[in-house]
This record gives C-alpha cells, structure tokens and sequence, in this order.
C-alpha cells in the first residue's frame, strides 16, 4: 500500500528513516517533510530530492505523521496541527517522555503510536520497539509495522518499556563507537592496515557478542575465558559510569 507520509522535523531521525526507506526501494514521491529552520530542510531535500517541503499543515494532511521532534519542542508543535489532522490519520511520535496521553491531549481520540527508532535504520538493521493507542485496529496496527519494519526488528511493546530501550537500544550505540574508533587509530599503529583493523575488530566482536548471549555460559564464565584484561583496573570506574549516567537519564526521559 501506498501511503502519504509527513515528518515534523527534518533533523537526524528523519534522515535515518528516509534513508533506511530509500534502501528498501519504498516510494518517497509523496513525502513532505517540515521544519522551522529552512536550511535544514534544504539539506534534507539535497539528499532525498523526491520529498516536498511543506508545513505543519501539509504535514498534517498526510496518512502518516511522524513527529520527529525532541520532547522539549513537541507539545508546541502538536497545537499548530490541533483540529488539522485528518480522522482517518495516524500518528507515530519518535520522542521518549511525550505519552500517548499527553499527545491525545492536543489531537485527541485519534491514532497515535509511539516508536523508539534506532540510527541503525540507516542500514535497515533498527531494533524498533513500538506501542500504540486503542484508537489502532488490529489491521492498521499491522499495516504501519509493515512498514516500520523496513527499517529492522520492529515490535510491539507496553508504552512504559518504551524509556527503557530508549537507553538499553537506541543510545547503547553511542556507549562504543567512540571506543572502536579509537581502536581503529591504534590497530593502524600496531602494523595493521585500515582493512585489517576493521575486518579484526567486527568479526571479533561480533563473535564476542555471540559468545556472550548464546554459548550458555554465565556472565562471569563468559569474563573469564580471557585472563588477561588490559584494562582491568578501570573497569570499577567504566561500570560507574554507565550506571550513574544512564540511571540519570533514564530518570531524566521516564514520565
């Protein structure tokens, strides 16, 4: 089926949709996307010349309506749309904190779905947890993950697990990249090519991951099938900070 889609928002999140739909070969010709700041917008559209650039109200005539906004700036953004959106619309926000509730409040009784999504939709490899309103039949309900599940794993979930893998999914990237960036500098020190340190690295951990969650091994049995831990000594301190910033944040985003 053949849906018009909006985005509230033309910032990151939608250029990882936008891409991981593009990849899939769905049709991008009836896509309009809005945003306060026109340059952004610009950008957007450089990368996706098929989408149309509209407003909050071309937005809201859409079949689908993703708010693709920060929390801080949606409720705001949902009064420009109130008594604009159609009936027969559904709407998919893609911000932690902002409950389903909360954007009834603005729209009312209608279709609202809340989805978690991950940067790794840019490659169609998300893990995508979503929840929905009552309003949602069991048919529309499978025509929307249909969709969403172009961009990877996308499932169903309570609305109070959303927060969760908000940080146990769609920010856990963020917690290593940086360091197999680093270890990409060092391989290439260590008389490494830049082929090398990357094939070494990404076979190494995935297998690493696989040994960890599927070999039936404990945690600790898992830890221990290497002696050696070069940087044993700071693991208190690393472990500290995942559990006191991430505790923090998650505080921070729950409702």
């Amino acid at each position: 089926m053949k849906w018009k889609v909006g985005f509230i928002g033309a910032g990151r999140v939608t250029r990882i949709i936008l891409q991981g739909f593009k990849n899939k070969k769905v049709s991008l010709d009836d896509v309009f996307v809005a945003d306060t700041n026109t340059e952004t917008s610009e950008m957007l559209r450089k990368k996706f010349p098929e989408i149309h650039i509209g407003d909050n109200s071309d937005v809201a005539a859409m079949d689908i309506v993703f708010i693709a906004l920060h929390p801080p700036a949606i409720m705001d953004a949902l009064e420009t749309i109130r008594g604009k959106v159609s009936p027969k619309a559904m709407i998919i926000s893609l911000a932690p904190k902002i409950t389903i509730d909360k954007i009834a409040s603005k729209l009312g009784n209608i279709r609202i779905a809340r989805l978690i999504p991950n940067a790794t939709s840019y490659i169609n490899k998300g893990y995508n947890p979503v929840c929905f309103s009552g309003a949602y039949s069991a048919e529309e309900k499978g025509q929307i993950l249909d969709l969403l599940s172009t961009l990877g794993t996308t499932f169903e979930t309570a609305e109070n697990k959303l927060e969760g893998y908000a940080i146990m999914s769609a920010m856990l990237p963020t917690y290593f990249w940086f360091q197999w960036k680093e270890l990409l500098a060092l391989g290439t020190q260590m008389n490494l090519d830049d082929k090398e340190c990357k094939e070494s690295i990404q076979h190494t951990l995935e297998a690493a991951m696989a040994t960890f969650f599927q070999s039936g091994l404990s945690s600790d049995e898992v830890i221990n099938l290497i002696p050696v831990k070069p940087i044993g000594e700071h693991e208190a301190q690393i472990t500290g900070f995942y559990k006191d910033k991430l505790t923090a944040l998650y505080e921070k985003i729950r409702t």
